[in-house]
């Protein structure tokens, strides 16, 4: 059962699994508003100067974790931003309710096969760039690493105000129902 919506949310926040649109959404969600888009994780290379792959690699998911815990929080503290947030940040409970109390929080949600695909697309089929996906055996298939992990964070997801699929609709048309739920006019 949805979450209530806030009258006039404070921020809107995008969550979910990585590849469902979040940051494209934010995008159009942004112009459409005229509010910024923080992307959590950009935010988290720009304070460290290090990608999140060397963040995993140097010093662990518990330490990014930390660092995303901290991110969020100062993200939240801010008002009229559309956050998109990462992938695994809603799953945490403190972020979680931090975020439901500070915007209308929205999870983007895909197939894992949709999933798959757009990351797949996104690495040039280069193979799984995303630290998640590499998995924790060799050769490990990303498509059951992505269906893992969908079912490890559900409980968590289903805890956001609304859910929006984006397999079969476009991320302007994702933007355009997440406007109508915020009940917006004169932007």
């Amino acid at each position: 059962m949805p979450r209530p919506i806030l009258p006039k949310p404070k921020n809107i926040i995008l969550v979910g699994f990585m590849a469902t649109g979040k940051s494209h959404v934010g995008r159009i969600l942004s112009e459409k508003t005229g509010w910024p888009l923080v992307d959590a994780d950009d935010e988290i290379v720009r304070r460290t100067g290090k990608s999140i792959q060397c963040i995993f690699d140097d010093d662990g998911e518990t330490a990014f974790r930390d660092l995303e815990r901290l991110v969020i929080a100062d993200l939240c503290a801010e008002s009229q931003r559309i956050i998109s947030a990462g992938g695994g940040a809603f799953v945490d409970a403190a972020n979680r309710e931090l975020m439901l109390a500070s915007g209308l929080v929205v999870c983007l949600s895909a197939t894992p096969e949709t999933i798959c695909s757009r990351v797949e697309e996104a690495d040039g089929g280069t193979g799984p760039v995303r630290p998640l996906l590499a998995g924790d055996k060799p050769g490990e298939n990303p498509l059951e690493r992505i269906e893992s992990l969908l079912a490890q964070r559900a409980n968590a997801y289903a805890q956001a105000h609304h859910t929006l699929e984006t397999d079969s609709i476009t991320p302007q048309q994702v933007a355009e129902r997440i406007l109508e739920l915020c009940r917006f006019k004169g932007f």
